[in-house]
């Protein structure tokens, strides 16, 4: 049960983080048609990797399915790592399981935009 609720409390501060601090930012910025000066990172590398199509996307809302994404992300790592007894431990199997979930869940994302069409060709 602690589990649960320290994943919940996780999910909601980060994902609170994230609103505030980029997706805000992120928006303000587009609004005033300053595209590069400053991207969001998992967004470029959406574009790069998986040719995420940009004109045909809603930019507010793959900035909430970044957010929501990468706070599941932190969330479930944080998780995991209380689990583990051991210092080493913890930041071995953080580190790993950070850069298979960002890999996992940004595939998957790319899937879900594959799916409806708006993905470059």
């Amino acid at each position: 049960m602690e589990e649960i609720i320290l994943f919940i409390l996780t999910f909601l501060f980060v994902f609170i983080f994230y609103q505030i601090f980029i997706v805000t930012k992120a928006k303000r910025l587009k609004k005033r048609n300053k595209k590069n000066e400053w991207e969001v990172m998992e967004i470029s590398y959406l574009v790069k990797r998986y040719h995420i199509d940009l004109d045909k996307i809603s930019y507010p809302q793959l900035l909430q399915i970044v957010a929501i994404t990468s706070s599941i992300d932190i969330s479930l790592v944080i998780s995991i790592i209380f689990l583990l007894p051991n210092f080493f431990l913890e930041i071995v199997v953080g580190l790993i399981s950070m850069v298979l979930l960002i890999l996992i869940s940004y595939h998957l994302v790319y899937l879900f935009y594959k799916k409806k069409g708006m993905i470059k060709k």
